[in-house]
Order: C-alpha cells, then structure tokens, then sequence
C-alpha cells in the first residue's frame, strides 16, 4: 500500500510497492536509479527509496520510450531533452520496425511456399531449406548498427528508385498485410524486431 509524504501529503510509493503496481521489477527501478534515469525524490530516514507522483509520471514516459525500442541511454537524452525532438527518434524507430515487417513477411512467403509443396506431397529442395534457414536466423539474430544502417540506406534507395505508382502499391501492399494480424502477430513481431537490435 502507497504512503504519503508528511509535508505535502502527496502519496509516495517505496519500491517493491512501485514495483509491484507497475509489474516491473524491484531490480530494475534500482538500475533506473543508479543510472540516473529515475532517481526517487525522497528517501526514508532509514535510506529506502520513496517513489512520488511526479516519479510515477516519469517512469510512464521511460516505459513508453522503453516501448519504442530506444535504449536507456537514448531514453534518459530525450527526457532530459538532449536529443532535441523525440518525434525523430520514433520515426526512425518506426523505420527500423518497417525493416523487420518486411523481413517478416519475405519469411512468411518462404513458409508458405514450403507447406503448399508439403501439401502436395513434394519434397523443399535443399536450396530452399537453405533460404529458409538463413531467413529463419536473419529473424532471431541481433543486427549490428551498421547492418541496420546498411538496411535502413538499401531501403531508402530502393524507395526512391520507384515510380509513384510503385510507391502507391507498396503502401497499399503494406497496410493491407499489417491489417491482416492480429495484435497478438503484431506484438510478436515488435518482439522479434527487439531481439535484433544491438544490444545496449
């Protein structure tokens, strides 16, 4: 159960109790305050960390930068508006997730090539078991920052060799593949795009 502060009868939290309510873990709220991404406003006269509303406000925002795939470094530089916009850094977040839908669904395509040929009672070739391990590792690794680069650079040539018609139904192609997953798809797909972003 929450506290409140004495002098301003604002209700204050002590970790485990934060942590508790928010589902995030005792450990990290203590990173966050080593860091200095979160540091409790008070603290008891024992020395336990006291959490206050302006805290809790702060630690939304980190989990919804945290949601969006920047690091904690990145995370503390926007919130201490270091990094100017942080509109740009969703955007490139947004770009690098565009990046992984599309690896996504080449593996999809691949998958259902292989089981309209198992369906028919035909053997993959071992070229193609091979594209599909490679596509099936290209989703589980972590990509370096210059593989990510390399990606986001190809895309964005690629783009602008096409016509606007092309563009067009890219777009359509696109929205109509995302609206065909359910959030449960989605939310799998941020995940995997997660686990293959450098570790920080």
């Amino acid at each position: 159960m929450n506290t409140e502060d004495m002098n301003t009868g604002e209700k204050t939290w002590r970790v485990g109790e934060l942590a508790t309510a928010t589902g995030l873990s005792v450990r990290a709220l203590h990173h966050y305050d080593e860091i200095g991404l979160l540091r409790p406003s008070e603290r008891t006269t024992a020395g336990h960390r006291l959490y206050s509303g302006t805290d809790v406000r702060r630690l939304h925002r980190i989990v919804a930068l945290r949601g969006f795939g920047l690091s904690l470094a990145e995370v503390g530089q926007v919130l201490d508006g270091e990094l100017g916009d942080p509109r740009e850094l969703v955007r490139k977040q947004l770009e690098q997730l565009e990046e992984q839908l599309e690896v996504a669904n080449r593996l999809r395509t691949r998958l259902l090539g292989v089981l309209d040929g198992l369906d028919q009672a035909v053997e993959p070739s071992t070229d193609k078991l091979i594209d599909l391990i490679e596509g099936m590792t290209a989703m589980r690794r972590a990509l370096t920052a210059e593989e990510l680069e390399e990606m986001s650079e190809r895309r964005r040539q690629a783009w602008e060799a096409m016509t606007p018609e092309e563009r067009a139904a890219a777009d359509e192609a696109r929205r109509q593949w995302r609206d065909g997953m359910s959030a449960e798809e989605l939310a799998e797909v941020e995940e995997r795009r997660r686990a293959m972003l450098p570790q920080q």
